[in-house]
Parts: structure tokens; C-alpha cells; sequence
């Protein structure tokens, strides 16, 4: 990932919401808004460092480690990517051991919390296990930390690159610090700069610079390999492949140096909940018995200590211990910090887990709070709720997508999702998506309907007609929901689908 770092974040740990990963990915669903970088309550947005790590390119006079030793150990560790034998390799290893020794201990200690996460979806794109030694190299297995140049995150995404390959970023939510999505983000794109180079070396380096800077260097030097186009290379690539062979070697061979893991960190067992609407994290936390800090590891994409009005079905993780304390004490925690009750036929917020629930398998968070966008009537027992309507508009002469977004009500950035349009030329006679917010009245017998739908549908499956959705690079399941007015649990439920991950090419059922 193109950084202004030399390397590594040396010993740069971040403060507040900070170093979990998790094993199912935190879906939230926030209408996108530009992302804002102001002052934050708690300081929790991620910490920007200095560059520790100086461009090492000459062993010194008398190298400690026998350069023999190192290549027969580079040879045995080597796979599928090259660990090639070079005077800046044998310098950052004695770096490593000599003096960053805390920093290389900390990375071993690290390893069980996040390596697990890493190889499972390396494996699952094919890609080789070795690779889960980058995002030392890229964040020093920080998944707050920030760059200078704004990169952020366990794989270093910048924020036009992380929107790109998915990743979700708005004032109260970034995805990049997300273990588990970004995680998956950096799998796609180290595919495809390798499916552009076809050369591992090349591949990293261009994670590092960007595939057109590798190009440049490539036609400058007319070299084909790393090594070829060495010279070429911007100071801060020339390290990186070299660091990345050193840490390889380092998470090996550590031991045989004297450095060890004493305090190994492992994941927070954790229970889930799903948020819809304004909750107040501090207070949350204050209720629940539930250490604040703790909370921040489990969630690091929540860059607030809040989450607004608008969320929905943002997946907020807790820890196991507390999980039936929630359940027990419901209302009075939630009453504490959201905007509105609402009665326990309308309960929305559910429970998953990615461990068995403390309260077996399947098992809800019976609770449910609403935003401040519903009106209630309690004599009446009638509720005025937004629901989401899908319309289409047909482009004329002259239209732009300002002219249509202010026509409808709605910002360019949603009509561009919707539609899944790239830039900002459209032409007369495209059928565009308008997805709009409309107020319904519901009474008590029909909001009593609604909770009860979930259950009928299996009942009357055979009487819904289907039709499918071919999913295209790019769709995640809440543009899929969004696109068809559907519900974003019925669209999984349909398709039997536990977690968030869809694929180009997937089928998927749209009920009508």
C-alpha cells in the first residue's frame, strides 16, 4: 500500500478503540456521507506516527549472522513467494534482532490474535499463507493506526482505495480498521497486482507504491524482476520486499536469537448485537458493566463514541462474559442510552455470535430501539415509521445526475450507488434506481403483523414467486437489499447466508 513510511510503525501503538480482530466481519449500514477526519471525543479515530524505521541499505562492516546461515534459512522458509538472499535482507534482520528487538517481540506476541484471521482468508483466495507477514511490515499489526499520507488500518488502505475495494468510511464508521473486511480487501487487491504481474516480488513492491510506479521503473530500467528493476525503485520499496523477507525470517528464527513471545494476546471470546439507530457507547458500556476500552478492541471501526440516527444493522460486538447481564438488564441499559423505546413486538435488534450464544445456539437480544426519524402515539397505539420505496426515473435530454439527485431529494453519491455508476456521465434513456424514505402510520395490530411475518414466510413459501440476482463485482448485499427494497435480513435469510460475504457470480434469491 503506497505509505509515506519507510516501514513498519515501530512500537506505534494506538490509543482507545483499538487492537482486536474478529472472526465474522462488523456490518454496518450507514448512508454513505464524505468522510471527515475533525476532532474526536475520545481521541479513538486512530493515531498518526512518525516513521521509525530508517532505509537500511548496507550491512555493516562486520555482520553479526553469517551470511551463509541466512541464506540456507531463507532457502528453508521459501514457498511460494521468493525470500532472495540480498545485503539490505541480512541488514534489516540484525535491525530486527539488535535494535528493534521489543518491536519483533511484540509481533510475535501478536500473532495469535491475528494470524488465524489472515491464513483463513488467504486460503480462502488462494493466496499464500506467507503473506499474513505484510501487515507487520504495513501497520506493525495495528488496526487503529493512521499514516500521514491518511493511509489506515491493519493493511494500510487509503481512503479512495479502501472505498474501492469496499471498505466502508464515514464520520462515525471505517472500515479500514476493521480486521476482518479490510483483511479481506487486502486479499482482493494483492490478487490482483499479482494477476497483473505475475511475480510475487513485484506484486509486494507495487502493494507498497502503487502497480503504475512498478511500470515506470520497469520501462526506466528495462527490467522484468524486483532485483532487475532495483535501482529504479522509489528509497522506501527499495526496503520494503527486504524488510518483508527479514520479518518472515524474524517470526521463524526469532527464538534462535533470544527473542520470545511472553504475553501472547488471543481474541476476546464475543457475543453480538444488532444496532439500529442512535446508540450512546459511553453510556452503553457505564450500564452494562462493560469496560469501555474493551469494547473499543472488539469494535475498532467505530471511530466515535457513538453511532447516529441512521445506523442500521451495524453488527456491535460484545464480550461473552457480559452477554447475559444485556439480556437480564435490557431495558434498563437500553433506556440509558438511545433515543426511543418501542414495544417488544417491534424488536429489531437481534443477536449472533461467532462462538456458540451464552444462551444456546440461535439465540436474540430481545430488545429493540428506534431513531428519532419514528413518531409515536401511545394513546392511539399507532406508530409513524420511514420504510424505504424503490422507484425508477427514466434520463431525458439535458438530465444530469446533480439534476436528478435534486429532483428526488436524494445526494449523488446514493444515486451513483444505487445504480452502481463509477463516474458521472449518464445518457438519455438509462433507467436509474431512486431509492426514497416514506412516512407509513402503522397500528398496533399490523406492527404485531410485521414481528410475526418472519415467522409465517416459511409457511408460505410456495405461494412467492422468485426471481435472481446475479451478483456483480462490487455488490455487497445492503446495495443488493437496496436495490430491490428488500429487507437486508430477508435477503440473507433467503439465500441461507449467516455472515456478509457474496461473491461475483453468486446467485441469489429475490423474493417479489
Amino acid at each position: 500500500m503506497k505509505i509515506s513510511k519507510k516501514v513498519l510503525w515501530l512500537g506505534a501503538m494506538c490509543v482507545g478503540f483499538g487492537n482486536l480482530a474478529f472472526e465474522a466481519a462488523a456490518a454496518s449500514f450507514i448512508p454513505q456521507e464524505k468522510i471527515e477526519f475533525g476532532q474526536d471525543t475520545l481521541g479513538i479515530s486512530g493515531q498518526v506516527v512518525e516513521n521509525l524505521l530508517p532505509d537500511v541499505e548496507e550491512i555493516g562492516v562486520n555482520p553479526s549472522i553469517p551470511e551463509k546461515l541466512l541464506r540456507e534459512r531463507f532457502a528453508r522458509l521459501e514457498k511460494s513467494i521468493p525470500l532472495t538472499y540480498h545485503k539490505s535482507s541480512h541488514d534489516f534482520v540484525e535491525y530486527f534482532i539488535y535494535k528493534k528487538a521489543s518491536f519483533t517481540k511484540s509481533m510475535m506476541e501478536k500473532m495469535p490474535l491475528f494470524f488465524p484471521l489472515f491464513e483463513k482468508t488467504l486460503s480462502k483466495y488462494g493466496l499464500p499463507g506467507e503473506l499474513k507477514y505484510l501487515s507487520m511490515i504495513e501497520s506493525g499489526l495495528n488496526p487503529k493506526v493512521i499514516s500521514h499520507a491518511r493511509a489506515g488500518g491493519l493493511w494500510q488502505f487509503m481512503p479512495a482505495t479502501g472505498r474501492e475495494f469496499g471498505l466502508y468510511q464515514d464520520s462515525y464508521i471505517d472500515e479500514r480498521f476493521e480486521p476482518v473486511k479490510a483483511t479481506e480487501a487486502a486479499c482482493r487487491y494483492l490478487k490482483q497486482l499479482y494477476n497483473i504481474f505475475g511475480d510475487w516480488e513485484l506484486a509486494l513492491a507495487s502493494y507498497n507504491t502503487g502497480p503504475g510506479n512498478i511500470k515506470r521503473a520497469m520501462r526506466r530500467s528495462r527490467g522484468t524482476t524486483f532485483w532487475t528493476i532495483y535501482n529504479a525503485l522509489p528509497r522506501e520499496t527499495r526496503s520494503y520486499v527486504p524488510q518483508y523477507v527479514a520479518m518472515n525470517y524474524m517470526m521463524n528464527y526469532g527464538n534462535d536469537h533470544g527473542i520470545y513471545a511472553e504475553n501472547p494476546e488471543y481474541q476476546i471470546p464475543n457475543d453480538t448485537i444488532h444496532v439500529n439507530g442512535y446508540i450512546d457507547l459511553v453510556a452503553f458500556c457505564s450500564n452494562s458493566g462493560i469496560d469501555f476500552q474493551e469494547l473499543g478492541k472488539l469494535n475498532p471501526s467505530i471511530t466515535k463514541t457513538s453511532l447516529p440516527d441512521q445506523t442500521r444493522d451495524f453488527v456491535l460486538r460484545v464480550p461473552s462474559v457480559k452477554y447475559t447481564y444485556l439480556v437480564s438488564n435490557r431495558s434498563i441499559i437500553m433506556d440509558s442510552c438511545t433515543r426511543k423505546l418501542i414495544a417488544a413486538a417491534m424488536m429489531i435488534a437481534m443477536a449472533d455470535s461467532c462462538r456458540t450464544d451464552s444462551l444456546g445456539k440461535n439465540a436474540a437480544f430481545p430488545y429493540a430501539y428506534v431513531s428519532n426519524d419514528q413518531e409515536y402515539d401511545d394513546e392511539a397505539s399507532t406508530v409513524t415509521v420511514n420504510r424505504t420505496r424503490k422507484s425508477s426515473h427514466t434520463v431525458r435530454r439535458g438530465e444530469t445526475l446533480n439534476s436528478i439527485s435534486k429532483k428526488y431529494g436524494v445526494q449523488i453519491a446514493d444515486l451513483k450507488r444505487w445504480n452502481h455508476i463509477r463516474r458521472s456521465s449518464i445518457m438519455k434513456g438509462q433507467r436509474l434506481v431512486i431509492m426514497k424514505e416514506v412516512k407509513e402510520v402503522v397500528t398496533s395490530a399490523s406492527r404485531l403483523a410485521v414481528a410475526e411475518k418472519p415467522k409465517r414466510e416459511p409457511a408460505k413459501s410456495h405461494r412467492v414467486k422468485m426471481r435472481y440476482h446475479t451478483v456483480q463485482q462490487g455488490d455487497t448485499l445492503w446495495t443488493i437489499s437496496q436495490r430491490y427494497g428488500l429487507p437486508l435480513n430477508h435477503l440473507k435469510k433467503a439465500n441461507r447466508i449467516r455472515g456478509n460475504e457474496i461473491k461475483p457470480g453468486q446467485k441469489l434469491i429475490i423474493s417479489s
